[in-house]
């Protein structure tokens, strides 16, 4: 049994730029979380898509095989970094079944937020 798509879409992303509370732990941020639960390491192409500017990446990461990684939108720097206060979506492909969900740590007040969801898959 496989159990994972090929192709992942996150519609909704946005970094604010102030934070509350120690670093690096609560700074804010955007994750994609990625489990790769097959027997190949997976190769995973990340493109960032905006509301008045062209996409940015490819960004690309591995997932080991059998492994999970968490990759920060914030820490997304090889062609240019995701900008600050600015909606931005996102379209991942991986050549390996892989399962995304999307985080977020919103810390802009003392009274933190987490959010999380299954992103969409084809």
């Amino acid at each position: 049994m496989t159990v994972g798509r090929h192709l992942w879409a996150i519609a909704e992303g946005y970094i604010p730029g102030a934070s509350t509370g120690p670093e690096p732990a609560m700074l804010l941020h955007e994750t994609a979380c990625l489990l790769s639960p097959g027997d190949i390491p997976a190769r995973v192409e990340i493109t960032v898509y905006f509301t008045d500017r062209e996409p940015a990446g490819l960004y690309v990461v591995e997932v080991g095989a059998r492994r999970t990684r968490h990759v920060r939108f914030n820490d997304l720097t090889d062609s240019e970094p995701v900008p600050r206060h600015t909606d931005y979506a996102s379209l991942i492909r991986s050549d390996q079944p892989i399962v995304v969900q999307h985080r977020r740590l919103d810390s802009r007040q003392a009274e933190n937020a987490l959010m999380t969801t299954v992103a969409y898959s084809q």
